[in-house]
């Protein structure tokens, strides 16, 4: 079988899947459900951010590498502009399934908080991996424990 045929059609059923919930403007849920939503909103916000620093960031290692050096600033746009359009596909869905006004068990606060440190795991993640030389020095535990701080204060009761 296709390796193309296999990954579309796996795209296509977890976009299938995703759209069961995204479309409807509220979900009746149990507690049970909420916990699910709680993991599918979780996993898209990632896969979202992947996508999102990528197109922020990826063209600067892109560029490093020689593979679009000599690419006009409007094609480097554009090919951000591609990689964001994808993260929007993950983005959107996550905070539709997991916004509390739809069902979801998350407050728009709560899921913003959680798409901040989302950002800045997957950026630092990324940052190791593709620039040679990136450090984290205390002030950045610092401000990324304060992230961490305000998660835990946006679920307190």
């Amino acid at each position: 079988m296709n390796i193309n045929f296999v990954t579309t059609k796996f795209i296509l059923t977890f976009f299938s899947f995703i759209t069961k919930f995204a479309v409807n403007n509220r979900f009746k849920t149990d507690q049970s459900d909420k916990m699910y939503l709680a993991v599918i909103t979780l996993i898209l916000l990632v896969i979202s951010n992947v996508f999102m620093t990528f197109a922020w960031y990826g063209h600067l290692k892109l560029s490093a590498t020689g593979v679009t050096s000599n690419w006009p600033l409007y094609g480097i746009i554009l090919l951000s502009w591609g990689i964001a359009l994808l993260e929007y596909c993950f983005q959107v869905p996550a905070n539709r399934i997991g916004f509390e006004g739809n069902g979801g068990p998350f407050s728009l606060i709560q899921l913003k908080v959680i798409q901040e440190v989302i950002t800045l795991t997957v950026f630092v993640l990324f940052s190791f991996w593709a620039f040679d030389g990136f450090t984290i020095k205390w002030n950045h535990i610092l401000a990324f424990c304060f992230l961490i701080a305000a998660v835990y204060l946006v679920f307190m009761k």
